[in-house]
């Protein structure tokens, strides 16, 4: 399949394929219901947090540097990285893990898993044209949206899917960009949010070795202490460019006028890596952030609340869907299943959406 395909015909215009891919993501309404949909910290905790949002542009920013310097095509990064978590639910990946609990137990083996929903989002979900649905994005960008993240083979994906995908590959190294730069950003900000509300604090990360070179550095080459409000920004600046500089200093630069797709057979090595050091220091860190942030207790209660509230809008909706809208009612009437249905639902709101119809019900 070519990356530039389009499984519908589509007049082109003024903008190259991937411009196009791109403009399609950002002008959808699951594109902007990320502005209110939780990355780590619940939206309504404060304005500083990073949502869905903000998350998808830091993603998108990083994929277009590597993309840009590796020789790669910038457009196509930025087009998978702005969808890339359009799938989510509300409430973070605890909200996805709740869906996909009572989806289970509901009788649906396959669950529910944010890649693929993000891929369903942009062929189905989405309404812009009259004749299909879905925004008609090219083959190569379909593709980064589905298998942007390793393992490639899921478990939920028809015999179609796996054809025409070819799961036993590793997906365009934009794609793979797309996986390294949403490490590096959320890594970073997760960090700089955890700083900013007290919830982690430097020493307890200085148990990591790269964080503790990037405190030194900030510390010794620029000069600015603990006790200065800036340090935090300059640490988390600082932490990005070790990062990326990492990415650019130790692969190749592909030069490549055309991305490629099917090149590279998944049981071979990626094509684009950190370095053992440093991946060895980012699952380090990631076990600090786990164990300290991501677990503690009032990010906790917080995403304790989102599940309930998950478990019990599907369970009232999958008993009764005279609550669901009505365009959603008449798919069941016409054969659509009840559970996907509400599953597509929910997993279409804002956090403060899900809450306002939790409340509303009565819970």
């Amino acid at each position: 399949m070519q990356p530039h395909y389009r499984f519908y015909p589509s007049t082109e215009d003024f903008r190259d394929a991937f411009s196009r891919d791109r403009d399609r993501i950002i002008h959808s309404s699951y594109f902007r219901r990320l502005e209110y949909k939780t990355q780590v910290f619940l939206n309504s905790s404060g304005d500083y947090f990073r949502t869905r949002l903000t998350h998808s542009l830091e993603v998108s920013q990083i994929a277009r540097t590597l993309s840009c310097h590796l020789g790669l095509n910038q457009n196509l990064a930025e087009a998978i990285a702005l969808a890339h978590d359009l799938g989510h639910t509300p409430f973070g990946h605890a909200g996805g893990d709740e869906l996909d609990k009572v989806l289970k137990a509901d009788g649906y083996s396959c669950g529910f898993e944010h890649n693929f929903q993000s891929f369903r989002v942009v062929t189905s979900l989405e309404k812009r044209y009259q004749n299909f649905n879905g925004l008609n994005l090219c083959f190569a960008t379909l593709e980064g949206i589905l298998k942007h993240s390793y393992p490639y083979e899921k478990p939920f994906l028809k015999d179609y899917y796996k054809e025409t995908f070819k799961l036993n590959f590793h997906p365009s190294l934009e794609a793979i960009i797309v996986d390294l730069s949403d490490e590096i950003a959320y890594i970073s900000h997760d960090i700089d949010d955890g700083i900013k509300y007290h919830l982690i604090d430097f020493d307890t990360l200085a148990e990591s070795t790269l964080v503790k070179s990037c405190i030194e550095y900030v510390q010794k080459e620029e000069k600015i202490s603990f006790k200065e409000s800036i340090f935090r920004h300059r640490f988390t600046s600082r932490l990005i460019t070790l990062l990326v500089y990492d990415l650019l200093e130790h692969n190749p630069s592909f030069k490549q006028t055309t991305p490629q797709c099917f090149v590279y057979p998944s049981h071979s090595p990626l094509p684009i890596t950190h370095t053992k050091s440093i991946q060895k220091e980012i699952k380090i860190l990631k076990k600090i952030l786990f164990k300290y942030l991501y677990r503690h207790e009032e990010i906790y209660k917080k995403m304790f609340m989102g599940k309930l509230c998950i478990k019990k809008l599907y369970e009232c909706l999958s008993n009764d869907t005279a609550l669901l809208p009505k365009d959603l009612q008449l798919k069941i009437e016409q054969g659509a299943k009840t559970h996907r249905i509400c599953a597509d639902y929910i997993a279409s709101m804002t956090d403060r959406y899900a809450i306002a119809l939790y409340k509303e019900l009565g819970f």
